[in-house]
């Protein structure tokens, strides 16, 4: 069995849906960012850098539990472990991750920036917002790009590396980005939008998820809560 510590996030769908994906078992444990459950001692035993999600293996390498935070080693772990959703052949393989860590260093962390300044920032800052919503666009085009070269992102099957993009790039309205400009994104954002697994991903905790920040989980997310001492 598989622990996951998680809310409804990107990041956390990107795990909720390669779970199922690879028909894991599992069992969700729901850590409200907005309430402040990512700062409590027995979640930062698991994920020191207070972010979801993480997850703990019982049947680990060995047969011994494993603990892991970090959605792109998750996602890595579990497809190591069971062999799929990343390929054997040394050449797609890194090429696979390589999309990942693209994802991971890059779409990921700038697209949150622009949804940050975009949507949550207490001020409009014209610098922020025209800084991230540009660079959001320049992501949304290299992946545009590689998906008019290849089926998906790694090649010709679907793999962690899609799994981690298509949970950040939902709602590119948000990002400023039109995705009507972008025809090889939408051809591979609905195909795997489509996939039963990931439907089924996407609705872990979203019930739970409130429809919006009120000021204490704005204050928990972006203020000096997050700075203290732990």
């Amino acid at each position: 069995m598989i622990d996951v510590y998680t809310w409804a996030t990107p990041n956390g769908h990107k795990v909720h849906i390669a779970l199922e994906e690879l028909g894991l078992p599992y069992k969700v444990h729901a850590i409200d960012i907005g309430k402040g459950e990512q700062f409590q001692p027995h979640f930062l035993k698991i994920s020191p850098n207070n972010r979801i999600p993480a997850i703990v293996d019982s049947e680990g390498p060995g047969g011994k539990p494993l603990s892991l935070f970090e959605s792109g080693a998750i996602l890595i772990y579990l497809a190591e472990k069971t062999g799929k959703l990343l390929s054997k052949d040394p050449a797609t393989r890194y090429t696979t991750i390589q999309w990942l860590m693209w994802q991971m260093g890059g779409l990921g962390p700038m697209l949150g920036q622009a949804h940050h300044f975009r949507l949550y920032a207490p001020e409009k800052i014209p610098y922020a917002i025209d800084r991230y919503t540009n660079e959001s666009n320049r992501l949304y085009r290299i992946l545009d790009k590689r998906l008019g070269e290849s089926r998906y992102l790694g090649g010709e099957d679907y793999s962690i590396a899609d799994i981690a993009s298509w949970a950040w790039t939902r709602y590119p309205d948000r990002q400023g980005v039109n995705r009507d400009e972008l025809p090889n994104f939408k051809r591979w954002f609905d195909e795997i939008d489509a996939r039963p697994a990931v439907q089924r991903g996407v609705q872990v905790l979203t019930s739970q998820r409130p429809a919006a920040f009120d000021d204490k989980a704005k204050e928990t997310l972006f203020g000096a809560t997050q700075f203290q001492k732990r």
